[in-house]
């Protein structure tokens, strides 16, 4: 044993309690992550648990656990202890794969796996031994005795490594997952049709974080089914370097763009109040009607000296006396002589304004709807790391649950009249397999055996 496997830092992360109690936290951890909702509105969190939960939570990061520093402490500590354990038993195996032992007769002498022939001549059995053993195990080593001969060989010292590509795999998928963790990210983001952003909002913390290209939105476009409900929404995105576009694709749930290790999803979509509307403005007085143009935040002054006009809000659910009217814009309606007077515009109801038996009846003549599309912003430059663990996952239980080392012995002597051969087996695991092999040598050796008793009879 080397010198540093006897430090006690070593001895700690090697521990097998050290893994248990780890695997056992990260269990326990995962519930609570299960159980208290992650990375929702801070509001949320205080009206369910109260002020003083909220602060011990928010300290301890509970509300955004998988990426907390102590849940990360906690995969580097498993980490480091599956490399150390692998670390410590792994030159006993590597010595056994690249300098296996010289042939030791005495190793299989107690094999369990085992079967006798008895035959005729060791000289002519020799041969046919030989083949079998070389069909069914590898290449053949001969060793001659006083009263026979030994015949050995052995095939797959490497499968010992099997268990030590399953821990390298769960090495890899920890740290594809901590270096997503510590270096990506998932957020979002709203562009509206023609527009370009250049930030998103990061959905665990709220911030703002910018990235290295332009993300703009050329065509947002929706489908309905006859219920209302929407069917398909679809986004042209153009990714410009520096104000060049560089990359135009189509993108619908599912169905993501990427870029840079950048994954753009179809999460969502709205629409805004629109920048060119329509307003007709109907003279009770007169039955004269007017038409405006106008857009959020600019007044226009009203024929027949009836005052002047102001879109002062927009509202997607629009509460009036109770009822929800849906999306509405709000004016503010302000004539020569008296007060301002607030009318409201439902988008789904033109003549709303009726009701309110002023002296200018104001409704919506045109209006169209502008959408923006709504994406999901992920990066996790470790799942290639994840990726490559998953695949040395599958080689190492491939490895593990289905190859083992296997040796065969096989003793050819003469006990007095009788010539017998001995095949006997040894294996690190599978010894089903090691068995059914013995078994098939003998077998074809008997088979001989009997086709030559009876040619020497016939």
């Amino acid at each position: 044993m080397n010198s540093w496997q006897h430090s006690p830092i070593f001895k700690f992360f090697a521990s097998v309690r050290v893994t248990v109690t780890v695997l056992l936290t990260l269990a326990a951890t995962s519930v609570i992550g299960t159980v208290i909702p992650q990375n929702q509105a801070t509001e949320a969190y205080v009206q369910t648990y109260g002020r003083n939960l909220f602060r011990l939570f928010s300290v301890l990061d509970m509300f955004d656990m998988y990426h907390s520093w102590w849940f990360q402490l906690l995969l580097v500590l498993l980490t480091i202890n599956i490399f150390i354990c692998s670390l410590d038993r792994l030159p006993a195996v590597w010595k056994i794969v690249v300098k296996p032992p010289g042939f030791k007769p005495s190793r299989f002498l107690n094999a369990s796996c085992q079967r006798q022939v008895v035959v005729s001549s060791l000289g002519q059995a020799q041969s046919l031994l030989e083949k079998a053993l070389s069909r069914n195990i590898g290449r053949v080593r001969l060793e001659q005795t006083r009263d026979g001969y030994f015949l050995w060989s052995e095939k797959g010292r490497w499968t010992r490594l099997g268990v030590y590509v399953v821990h390298l795999s769960v090495v890899f998928l920890l740290a594809g997952g901590l270096i997503g963790s510590f270096w990506g990210f998932d957020g979002a983001v709203n562009i509206t049709e023609g527009e370009t952003a250049k930030t998103i909002q990061l959905n665990n913390s709220g911030k703002s974080i910018p990235l290295d290209f332009e993300i703009r939105c050329d065509k947002f476009s929706v489908s309905f089914y006859d219920s209302g409900a929407p069917s398909e929404y679809r986004s042209t995105l153009t990714i410009l370097e520096k104000g060049t576009p560089v990359l135009t694709r189509d993108i619908i749930v599912n169905d993501p763009l990427r870029y840079k290790g950048i994954n753009l999803f179809q999460s969502s979509y709205g629409n805004l109040p629109s920048q060119n509307l329509v307003l007709s403005f109907t003279s009770r007085a007169t039955g004269m009607e007017y038409k405006e143009k106008i857009a959020p935040g600019l007044t226009v002054t009203l024929p027949e000296g009836l005052g002047s006009f102001t879109i002062t809000a927009f509202n997607r659910e629009h509460q009036f006396k109770g009822h929800a009217i849906g999306e509405a814009f709000v004016g503010k309606l302000t004539p020569p002589n008296g007060d301002p007077v607030e009318v409201v515009l439902p988008v789904k109801f033109p003549s709303f304004d009726r009701m309110r038996k002023g002296d200018v009846v104001v409704a919506i003549a045109e209006t169209e709807t502008r959408y923006y599309t709504g994406l999901q912003v992920t990066s996790d430059p470790g799942v290639w790391v994840v990726y490559t663990g998953f695949l040395l996952m599958i080689a190492g239980c491939i490895v593990t649950f289905f190859m083992s080392h296997q040796q065969i012995c096989i003793e050819a002597h003469i006990d007095g009249k009788i010539r017998s051969v001995m095949i006997r087996g040894i294996a690190n695991k599978n010894k089903i397999d090691i068995q059914r092999k013995i078994d098939a040598i003998a077998a074809e050796v008997a088979q001989t055996e009997n086709q030559s008793k009876q040619s020497s009879l016939s």
